[in-house]
């Protein structure tokens, strides 16, 4: 399967571009077989204008998720390793003395992309973890009292090993709250695997992928996402759902029921709907807040959160009219 050439942004109609990333979508899926649920979200992600955090053991196909979402985006992208001697300048960037204008000059680190893949974030030391706050919610650096803004769009794909791995620091909450979704591999079935033991997908397969739409044309994408309709009812319930998860004793942000509500809006957008149903908010609530809570870390799965999040919203009435 081909995408279809870029096309200039005023010849192309709102069906036009769901139509060109809904092909992006299937390529991605073709390269990371077996997954087709966890690739949608990732995508939802991006279209949200969020930042993902995929969680696993090695070798399960998180940095080739990553790459793929960057080839289908275009744009610049830049990958940094995560280790424990990374500092932050290594990220953000530092001031230079250019001795031809005695003048220092700002030498940008490599968060100045529109994809940036953090892989093994958790074996970053804190203080560099922390350099990353400012640039998730913000979409800028401020360094000796200059701010630079970075690209638009600007999305964050990081990965993380479990926590018993050696040279792993835990993620604070402050950071976890920046991540709109997590996402959780797990071993392919045996018949994607053997696709990829063949070299039919996976890594080798990445030079399938193009990107579905110039960088004008994702900006686009992400206002009509944002301008799908709320509506009060909606907000209703999501907010109900967000107090029964406050009184459980789980960390429930501003920040996070905005992510959910977004994840819900770009679902929506998938599929060619212009509204928000609680179909939307259930189907993408695990994902947005699994990673948010309590629970030991080391148990990256985090399949008993996911239980814990799916009976707590079973148990919250929807009272939605369309």
């Amino acid at each position: 399967m081909n995408v279809p050439p870029v096309q200039p942004l005023e010849h192309r109609s709102a069906e036009a571009l769901r139509k060109a990333v809904l092909g992006g979508l299937q390529l991605l899926q073709s390269v990371v077989v077996g997954k087709e649920v966890q690739v949608r979200r990732a995508l939802a992600t991006l279209l949200a204008g969020g930042h993902l955090l995929l969680e696993d053991v090695p070798g399960v196909g998180k940095t080739t998720l990553a790459k793929g979402l960057a080839q289908l985006l275009g744009g610049t992208f830049q990958r940094v390793q995560g280790t424990n001697d990374l500092l932050p300048s290594d990220l953000l960037g530092v001031h230079l003395w250019d001795g031809t204008a005695q003048a220092f000059r700002f030498q940008p680190g490599p968060v100045f992309c529109n994809v940036l893949l953090l892989d093994e974030l958790n074996r970053i030391g804190p203080k560099t973890q922390s350099a990353l706050l400012e640039v998730m919610v913000e979409g800028q650096v401020t360094l000796d009292r200059s701010t630079h803004p970075l690209p638009d769009p600007f999305f964050v794909v990081a990965t993380q090993n479990p926590l018993d791995h050696a040279g792993t620091f835990p993620l604070p909450e402050s950071q976890l709250d920046r991540f709109s979704c997590v996402l959780h591999l797990g071993y392919a079935d045996p018949a994607a695997e053997r696709k990829v033991l063949r070299g039919e997908a996976g890594t080798e397969r990445l030079d399938r992928l193009t990107p579905c739409l110039d960088l004008e044309g994702w900006r686009l994408v992400r206002h009509q996402v944002g301008e799908l309709r709320l509506s009060d009812p909606l907000l209703d319930y999501a907010e109900r759902v967000a107090l029964r998860l406050r009184q459980s004793g789980s960390f429930c942000s501003t920040r996070a029921l905005r992510h959910w509500l977004k994840l819900a809006q770009a679902e929506a957008w998938l599929s060619n709907r212009d509204f928000v149903t609680p179909d939307d908010l259930q189907a993408t609530f695990k994902d947005v807040m699994a990673h948010r809570g309590t629970l030991d870390d080391r148990r990256l799965a985090r399949a008993e959160r996911r239980d814990q999040l799916g009976r707590l919203v079973a148990e919250v009435p929807v009272g939605w009219k369309p």
